[in-house]
């Protein structure tokens, strides 16, 4: 792996949709690495950031708009850019204008960033920038970086990473700006969105098979027919990845993955929260629910050559800690306690 120069511990580092799960998590990370000037930046109240971090900067600006990104970078020597408008795959298949109006906020930023004079770049782009006609078998092989063209991503949510992933190849060919490109695959774990239509699968999962154990239902309801396959990729794995690949030299404007290898059908991830539960249910397929593509999963053969490092968290680890978390949210709640959405 090659590196500059560390980065000093009272550089400013601007997070934006640090109130979410992820930005949330980096913050965290940094200020516990020691760095004293982090501008976390959200469009969500403060009362609903998942979570606030001490000693940490926090505006509320909406990043979608020029003047708010031109503030939120000022003086900042590192951006990284996670704000979009997403969630679970109910949101991004019903919700296709908003996940493409997200390309507004990168675009600002981006530009924001380099007037600002900051030295580095990171933009959080996703496996769904992927051709979709080599995701149609749950037994699909792991997708590598160049994948990505012939072009045809999935509709919305996947295009607008594509193109904003372009915008950073550009900034660094024509103006000199460092950007790095990361292609994040299902990220999970606690301190995230468990209810209300943005979880992703893990989180879904864990919610229903408590939800049946405390309403002794004996059932769960799952979307699809239980064989598409994917790779899920825990907080702490991709807080790190983040860090690596932003400081790599050789990744510099080169779109990378970012995800587990560890390849389950959602038939074995049910079976893993059920174990996480202490429980058995009978299942129910929803077979019209939104399904995404049949198999998606990672190959990490580049970030190991670039990097020697991969996401390594098992899954069976990193959904024990997200279930004892969410069953914690979903008793809280049912005590009348204000919890994470």
């Amino acid at each position: 792996m090659q590196e500059t120069n560390e980065t000093k511990k009272d550089d400013l580092i601007v997070i934006g949709g640090a109130g979410g799960f992820i930005g949330g998590a980096l913050a965290r990370y940094f200020r516990d690495r020691g760095f004293t000037k982090i501008r976390a930046i959200d469009k969500k109240p403060l009362p609903e950031w998942y979570q606030r971090v001490p000693g940490v900067e926090c505006l509320c600006l909406d990043l979608s708009h020029e003047e708010n990104c031109k503030r939120a970078c000022e003086d900042a020597v590192e951006v990284v850019n996670l704000a979009a408008d997403m969630g679970g795959m109910g949101f991004i298949e019903r919700f296709r204008v908003e996940c493409l109006r997200s390309i507004l906020i990168n675009t600002h930023m981006i530009e924001a960033a380099y007037r600002a004079g900051a030295q580095r770049y990171f933009y959080s782009s996703s496996a769904c920038a992927y051709n979709i006609d080599l995701q149609k078998d749950p037994n699909v092989r792991a997708l590598k970086e160049s994948d990505a063209y012939p072009a045809n991503a999935e509709r919305g949510y996947g295009w607008e990473k594509l193109v904003s992933e372009i915008f950073c190849q550009e900034y660094w060919q024509e103006r000199g700006l460092k950007t790095s490109i990361a292609r994040f695959h299902n990220v999970y774990g606690p301190d995230g969105t468990w209810d209300g239509g943005r979880e992703k699968a893990p989180a879904a999962i864990c919610r229903k098979v408590i939800q049946a154990k405390d309403e002794d239902t004996g059932s769960i309801e799952i979307w699809g027919d239980g064989t598409q396959t994917r790779s899920f990729m825990y907080i702490d794995d991709c807080v790190k990845g983040i860090d690596m690949i932003m400081h790599a030299e050789n990744l510099i404007a080169t779109p990378i993955n970012l995800g587990s290898a560890e390849l389950v059908t959602i038939n074995e991830l049910v079976s893993l929260a059920e174990a996480c539960g202490g429980v058995k249910l009978k299942r129910s397929y929803k077979l019209d629910a939104p399904l995404g593509v049949a198999g998606r999963n990672s190959d990490n053969t580049m970030i190991k050559e670039m990097l020697g490092w991969e996401p390594d968290t098992p899954l069976r680890d990193g959904l024990a800690k997200t279930y004892e978390w969410i069953e914690r949210q979903y008793m809280d709640r049912k005590a009348g306690k204000r919890t994470i959405s």
